[in-house]
């Protein structure tokens, strides 16, 4: 099978994609922006070929790629991974007759108004929401529905550029930043107060072949906004617990009413006084090196098991669930320059539990709170105990300290 693979070099974990897919026998040719030089030997040797293009979500570009391979040979998959990559991906494939994610599915699941319309209609509950690119509209939708609201753009993904508003003035201060007043569109939905996580799959003609669920400690609008948190991910083993049997049932009814075929899902969650309510989904893999979590806890490439549904059509492996796993990020005391840090024995205590960790170096300039779980430093570890590894987790957060000048 031959598969074009969109952007093989960034973020950094994209390179397992075209590994996988070489390991599982597939031809790969990758469409990328940066010069073929620069992906290095090993990437290279995995392609069979390779498009250069200024942007691969300019749609014109990407198209004219596919087609420049398409007349050297015959293309049976084109597949994307990044949330911004998969609405093009799906316009070209489209175009060019190449099986996979329809158009229609790839706006359900980037248009958060569109897709939450479309699953209330199939059952699904959902937080009450509108899409508008009129501030009159947010004012109208918020005095029907009450406060807290969540603002945020139309095809975000996780919590960027979003406002939690409480109050006419803080919608107003949303309004201006979204710039929502000069035309921005943007999604507008009632807050659903509980515990977020998520659930994630790798889908095979519409079939989950897999499953993991994975909670945040704190959710992931607090997370991204306050400095002190020691934010985690955990992903669980104790998939069987009675509790999970509704998300299952809500996962694999979205995956049906979407019509997602063969593919890797990322559907986020809560649960809370008003029960089990889904947020979105992504047709796509979940970010921040969750699959690496994945992999680590389950004894199992899930970047393989991916290239063996796309290759394939059916998964080669069983996830052991013999771990839990989870990831702490750990953020500077300050915005600056990395200064040191305190605490690293904690990593010696727990090294039989280590999977990895990134320190940024000395001098190092650091990142913004808000740029997410690995954009500084952070610790992976995992445990059979998902209670011992959330305790472990913690003491790392609380012990391992960032300092910036």
């Amino acid at each position: 099978m031959h598969v074009i693979f969109v952007e093989p070099s960034f973020p950094r974990n994209q390179r397992e994609f075209p590994r996988a897919l070489h390991a599982v026998g597939a031809r790969v040719t990758a469409i990328g922006e940066a010069p073929a030089e620069a992906l290095g030997p090993e990437m290279r040797s995995w392609l069979h070929g390779y498009e250069q293009v200024p942007s691969v979500v300019h749609e014109p570009s990407l198209l004219e790629a596919v087609r420049r391979v398409q007349k050297r040979e015959w293309v049976d998959r084109l597949e994307a991974t990044v949330e911004a990559h998969i609405l093009p991906a799906a316009r070209v494939r489209a175009a060019c007759g190449i099986p996979g994610t329809s158009v229609e599915t790839a706006f359900l699941c980037r248009d958060k108004p569109a897709m939450k319309e479309a699953l209330r209609r199939g059952g699904i509950p959902c937080a009450r929401s509108t899409g508008t690119d009129s501030a009159d509209e947010v004012r109208e939708f918020a005095r029907r529905v009450g406060y807290p609201l969540i603002i945020k753009p139309r095809d975000a993904a996780g919590a960027a550029g979003t406002w939690r508003v409480r109050d006419d003035r803080e919608l107003e201060v949303a309004i201006r930043e979204s710039h929502l007043d000069r035309g921005a569109s943007v999604a507008v939905e009632e807050f659903i107060e509980g515990h977020e996580g998520f659930f994630d799959t790798i889908t095979i003609g519409g079939k989950i072949a897999h499953y993991f669920i994975t909670h945040y400690y704190p959710g992931v609008l607090e997370a991204m906004r306050t400095r002190w948190i020691s934010p985690q991910f955990v992903t669980t083993n104790r998939i069987d617990a009675e509790g999970y049997d509704e998300l299952k049932v809500m996962g694999k009814k979205v995956i049906e009413l979407l019509q997602i075929g063969t593919s890797a899902t990322h559907m986020e969650w809560f649960f809370g006084p008003k029960g089990l309510k889904f947020s979105e989904i992504g047709c796509r893999p979940p970010g921040v090196g969750a699959w690496d979590l994945y992999c680590a806890a389950n004894d199992m490439d899930v970047y393989k098991e991916w290239a063996m549904a796309i290759v394939h059509g059916h998964p080669s492996a069983q996830p052991s669930r013999r771990y839990a796993a989870g990831i702490v990020n750990l953020r500077p005391d300050r915005d600056g320059h990395i200064s040191g840090y305190e605490g690293l024995e904690i990593l010696d205590r727990y090294g039989e539990w280590l999977i990895d960790y990134h320190l940024p170096p000395v001098g190092a300039r650091t990142q913004p709170v808000e740029a997410g779980y690995m954009a500084n430093a952070w610790v992976r570890l995992k445990h059979p105990d998902y209670d011992r590894l959330r305790a472990m987790l913690d003491r790392v957060g609380e012990t391992l300290k960032v300092r910036a000048r």
